[in-house]
């Protein structure tokens, strides 16, 4: 077998076990938290952070790396298809809060807080969670 086969079996090995300790960890914390999860505003976020990334990819001002970014975030998230099923209890959705947080974490450096404000259609309460998620608060 030729070397670069190895290399990129090695790689893609790699990053689906630490995937797997990532999605591990947090299935323990929610364990541990142990608290009642209030779908209806997980789906008010979700549905609120959809608008926002459709009109941070439409604004001009934004940069162009950030709307890229961004752009395939939403394509992502408009996919049925996930890295970890959605029908998994916790982990479903963890992939997706993940790489919403690390995309928007992202944007929040190249755009600006006052971007992602401004375009934030939810509640004061959906931003505050939005902002503690990508650790801008």
């Amino acid at each position: 077998m030729p070397d670069w086969v190895l290399v990129v079996i090695s790689v893609i090995a790699g990053l689906v076990l630490v995937w797997l300790v990532l999605l591990l960890v947090l299935w323990a914390q929610a364990r541990r938290a142990g608290s009642a999860v209030d779908w209806r505003q997980i789906v008010r976020l979700v549905a609120d952070v959809v608008v926002l990334l459709k009109r941070l990819v439409a604004d001009p001002a934004v940069p162009r790396g950030a709307r890229w970014w961004l752009g395939g975030l939403l394509v992502y998230l408009l996919l049925p298809i996930d890295l970890v099923p959605d029908f998994i209890p916790v982990l479903g959705y963890a992939d997706d809060a993940i790489i919403v947080a690390v995309a928007l974490r992202y944007a929040m450096r190249t755009a600006g807080r006052p971007a992602i404000e401004r375009h934030w259609p939810g509640t004061p309460e959906g931003l505050r969670s939005l902002l503690s998620l990508t650790g801008a608060d």
